[in-house]
């Protein structure tokens, strides 16, 4: 898959999302046999961008693929992990899925439930540019510190 570009400085600000980075940084935590070293950031985030004509090209319905859900795994550990370094309290993702690729995750931190994401049409995960990629993780982020600073006695619980 080959990325869309909206500009060349979109995807360069888009690169520069914290987000992004804890994203890049997840990523390269999974290479253990240097195989992604020498790859730009851009390249390794390919597979997360998904053009309009590449959805139309999949079909409505279907079963997501292993690949796919380990990049849906990797954006909500980097969601948990950029919202651990913003609140300074561990966020935790958990995954339900039906093999259908409808499902939920939620992000926890103590009790508190920071983010709570439905998922349908998992098989066609990804998004149409690196800048909507940014914009939805750092959305995800975002909602996920109010949610902490809002109630930080509950998501501290029994720490």
């Amino acid at each position: 898959m080959s990325a869309a570009v909206e500009s060349p400085a979109a995807d360069e600000a888009a690169l520069q999302d914290g987000f992004v980075r804890e994203l890049i940084k997840q990523i390269r935590a999974q290479d253990t046999h240097g195989t992604w070293d020498g790859k730009s950031d851009a390249t390794l985030l390919e597979p997360f961008i998904l053009t309009a004509e590449q959805r139309r090209a999949l079909p409505i319905m279907g079963d997501p693929d292993p690949d796919t859900l380990w990049r849906l795994d990797l954006f909500h550990n980097a969601v948990g992990l950029a919202i651990e370094r913003a609140t300074g309290i561990m966020v935790s993702p958990m995954t339900k899925m039906s093999h259908e690729g409808f499902g939920r995750t939620v992000l926890t931190a103590g009790r508190l439930v920071v983010v709570n994401r439905h998922l349908r049409d998992v098989h066609r995960f990804g998004y149409p540019s690196l800048a909507k990629l940014a914009e939805a993780g750092s959305k995800l982020v975002a909602e996920g510190v109010s949610m902490i600073n809002a109630h930080r006695d509950v998501a501290t619980w029994g720490a």
